[in-house]
């Protein structure tokens, strides 16, 4: 009896210790996702994914559109102009003033389950013929390429 009791609190103090969530998506950390959140789908046009809130400045935030570009140059550019062109993937100008920013962060951090279950992006994949590879991308570096694309657009 006393052995249980001591495992309690012990299991107690821990889970009183754990730290606390990150409430917003630039609190969240810059590491890659090593599952697919699949949440429930409450608003079809930000996607399926962690992201569900991003809250964007202005002006724009010059140090994320210089990441956003080293990582576009990297990453993205071999299948995506910053034009209208479709080379593998769709060209990215204007995809923030047709997609909203959590469906896009959504679509480069959880690009698997996109495809899969969301219906703009099953779309884009019969318009492309191509799967958009997963890049593991963090949630970081999606809200930094996110900027850049806003930067893109023509955004200030």
């Amino acid at each position: 009896m006393k052995k249980e009791l001591i495992t309690a609190v012990m299991f107690g103090l821990l889970i009183g210790c754990a730290p606390e969530k990150p409430k917003n998506v630039e609190d969240l950390p810059s590491q890659p996702s090593t599952s697919a959140p699949e949440a429930v789908l409450t608003d079809p046009t930000k996607g399926i994914g962690a992201v569900k809130n991003v809250t964007l400045k202005s002006p724009l935030e010059k140090e994320r559109v210089d990441r956003g570009l080293a990582i576009y140059e990297m990453k993205c550019q071999a299948c995506h102009k910053l034009d209208d062109q479709r080379v593998v993937g769709p060209g990215w100008h204007g995809v923030t003033e047709r997609r909203k920013p959590e469906w896009i962060m959504n679509m480069v951090t959880n690009t698997d389950v996109m495809l899969d279950k969301d219906t703009e992006a099953q779309k884009l994949l019969e318009l492309c013929l191509t799967r958009m590879p997963n890049q593991n991308i963090s949630i970081g570096d999606a809200r930094d390429i996110l900027e850049f694309m806003r930067h893109n657009d023509g955004q200030k």
